[in-house]
């Protein structure tokens, strides 16, 4: 026997609190990867860590998303959407204070795997949320969550120095980010009931049955290739710009700009989804032309209009939320949405390695930005490619049925 989750019957000031609950989840789900990248160098000093333990301290985050977010739908069907939502975010809570007060690079690794977990499950169980909470909104609150991601990743990078500061140790600008979590578990408790026993007559769908349905791997496509753009973002434009002659703060100003925008593009997605409704192909064929323009102008003029090229790939990430609108709006019953939300990350996060791993590769082995560019490029294209076919009006369960 398991759990299934109740649909909304909810009055508009519950729905108000369930709406604060999924932002302060969406908040949690990236503070693990960026307070770690602003004191990076601080963390490798302190605790000895070596060139090889920081690579794959910086790969945990695409690898945990990947493999973990797979696993979530059983997680679910197991115990219950609200249910999982709290444990995810009070492991979060115990990976993320865990890890900012060890000595050993061995542990401070296992407890980052361990908040990353709990950020791979709330990944997964966004958009069935949204579905369950607010199916006649799914597009506007699917953006709201999404610019929490974002949100939460830029605070994070942006505060954890000034804590650390603050505090005078890099470790507490860590395990400031587990009390955002701990407080945040506190709410999500009024919400367990929503979680009620399965009679068993509730509707399973397999990973087996996905594999079967090319909306699923379509998705699963497009938002492994806007993951890829975002790791590689973060991961190195940064670094082409400071190739170009820019000192490491405007650099980082640049990046700040860049995620920074994908906030209020997110914001204004629901009505542009609307506006294309008719012309669904427009959307995804956007992000791609305006993730492109970006990395060829980054490419060709990196040194004369960085901030332009920062404001382009930012809108460009609106690919971000739009997949995660799409997961929401591509199935029925809220079974599907984590089904299909499992099985996209999952196999989505295993594709997104291709952004910061490849563009590492290929500079090193090409010894300039053009050939990582072009895989890049590359991606993006591919974004429109498959985003067309995501954004028709199919649904899966209709897929699984036909198949």
């Amino acid at each position: 026997m398991g759990s299934v989750t109740q649909p909304s019957l909810e009055s508009a000031g519950k729905r108000a609190f369930v709406l604060v609950c999924i932002v302060l989840l969406a908040l949690n789900l990236r503070a693990s990867v960026g307070s770690v990248g602003v004191v990076l160098t601080d963390i490798i000093d302190g605790l000895g860590m070596s060139p090889t333990t920081a690579g794959v301290l910086t790969t945990l985050p695409v690898v945990l998303f990947a493999v973990v977010g797979s696993l979530a739908n059983s997680v679910v069907r197991a115990i219950g959407l609200h249910t999982t939502a709290t444990v995810a975010l009070a492991v979060i809570a115990v990976g993320l204070a865990s890890r900012a007060f060890v000595d050993s690079s061995a542990v401070f690794l296992v407890a980052s795997a361990v908040s990353l977990a709990g950020c791979a499950v709330g990944n997964v169980i966004l958009p069935p949320l949204v579905k369950v909470h607010f199916p006649d909104r799914i597009a506007l609150i699917s953006s709201i969550a999404s610019a929490a991601v974002v949100g939460g990743a830029t605070l994070s990078a942006a505060l954890t120095v000034p804590l650390s500061e603050a505090a005078g140790d890099w470790r507490w600008g860590l395990f400031a980010w587990s009390l955002l979590a701990a407080v945040t578990v506190l709410p999500w408790l009024r919400l367990l009931g929503h979680d009620v026993r399965s009679t068993g007559d509730t509707t399973r769908i397999s990973t087996g049955q996905l594999v079967r349905a090319p909306l699923a791997w379509t998705m699963a496509v497009c938002f492994g290739c806007q993951a890829a753009q975002a790791y590689a973002q973060f991961g190195w434009f940064p670094a082409i710009l400071e190739d170009a002659g820019l000192d490491d703060a405007h650099a980082g100003a640049m990046l700040a700009i860049l995620t920074g925008v994908g906030i209020p593009a997110a914001l204004v997605l629901p009505a542009l989804i609307s506006w294309t409704s008719r012309r669904p192909w427009v959307l995804p064929w956007s992000f791609a032309v305006l993730t492109v323009v970006g990395w060829l102008g980054l490419l060709w003029w990196p040194s004369e209009a960085p901030w332009l090229w920062a404001l382009v790939l930012g809108v460009g990430g609106a690919a971000f939320p739009w997949v995660l609108t799409m997961i929401a709006k591509r199935a029925r019953t809220h079974e599907g949405t984590v089904a299909l939300s499992a099985f996209v990350q999952g196999l989505g996060y295993l594709i997104a390695a291709l952004g910061p791993f490849g563009t590492g590769a290929l500079h090193d082995a090409s010894g300039g930005w053009g050939a990582p560019t072009a895989m890049l490029v590359t991606l993006a294209v591919l974004i429109g490619v498959v985003g067309s076919y995501v954004a028709r009006p199919i649904m899966l369960e209709d897929q699984l049925r036909e198949g």
